[in-house]
């Protein structure tokens, strides 16, 4: 497993209350998080569209799949790799060429 995937998995258990052990794949993650999701739309729909809120998960995207039978394996997935795509995002913008120290950009 990847840094980026470890990281994931740690914000994804926090977030969603999972009980992830130390080495686990990727279709695991996703089993447990589709039953978490599963268990969050049938209990508490307005909380579980907060959560996608918050996520930043496009709705055009939630919206095709929300409606499909396989649909909380489908939003697991989409969050999966929304918070993959945060997470790769933010390490390649972090310490770039782009910092205090480089003289060019100090004013």
């Amino acid at each position: 497993m990847s840094a980026a995937q470890e990281e994931l998995a740690e914000k994804l258990a926090r977030q969603w209350g999972l009980v992830l052990p130390d080495t686990i794949s990727e279709q695991e993650i996703l089993n447990r998080l589709t039953a978490r999701i599963s268990t969050l739309l049938q209990g508490n729909a307005e909380a579980f569209f907060q959560l996608m809120y918050k996520l930043d998960i496009p709705e055009k995207k939630l919206n095709q799949v929300l409606h499909n039978e396989e649909a909380p394996a489908l939003i697991a997935k989409l969050i999966y790799d929304r918070q993959l795509q945060k997470i790769e995002s933010r390490k390649q913008h972090k310490g770039g060429p782009e910092t205090a120290e480089d003289p060019e950009l100090q004013w």
